[in-house]
């Protein structure tokens, strides 16, 4: 896949349908350098940084020729999307998606992992709260699916190569594909 074509690649999909996990696959395979837009977008203390300086540290990010970058944020799209040269949407069922965000969860709550910028989920944030990520992926699940075909026929994103996986097995088939 390593053409001209393919240079910039950004990975978006539904929280927690594997973004990160497949970019940072494909940039190894790639050779190439993985941008985690929530590690530049989340402060100590689940502090979002300042949209102005988050744009300013996102186009920082995708200044380079190449590069994997995940993630959805509407505050950084024009600038991703108009850089990037390839978008891959995981666009999987819905009970992929709660089911890998319920283990994802209960993981990182349990097991207190370390996530950007020191921050931890909490059983609280995670199961009790508004701010919850499983709340969060029920109200943009049908949101995103809709939202994104509308945003691929938009004239600014016609250089796009937009490739749509709609399985967590797909991504896999095309991740052998890659010449590393």
């Amino acid at each position: 896949m390593k053409t001209t074509q393919s240079k910039r690649i950004v990975v978006v999909g539904t929280s927690c349908s594997g973004k990160t996990s497949l970019a940072r696959k494909l940039a190894q395979r790639l050779k190439t350098r993985h941008i985690e837009l929530d590690a530049i977008h989340w402060q100590p203390n689940w502090t979002p940084t300042p949209k102005e300086e988050f744009r300013g540290l996102a186009q920082e990010a995708i200044a380079p020729e190449e590069w994997v970058l995940d993630g959805n944020y509407s505050a950084v799209r024009d600038l991703v999307w108009a850089r990037a040269t390839t978008l891959i949407w995981l666009n999987y069922p819905f009970y992929i998606v709660a089911s890998r965000a319920l283990n994802r969860t209960f993981q990182r709550v349990f097991q207190r992992q370390v996530m950007w910028s020191g921050n931890r989920e909490t059983f609280r944030k995670a199961f009790l709260s508004q701010d919850s990520i499983l709340w969060w992926v029920l109200k943009t699940y049908r949101r995103r699916r809709r939202e994104y075909p509308r945003l691929f026929q938009e004239p600014q994103y016609c250089h796009l190569e937009i490739i749509i996986f709609s399985s967590p097995t797909e991504a896999e088939r095309f991740l052998q594909t890659i010449d590393s």
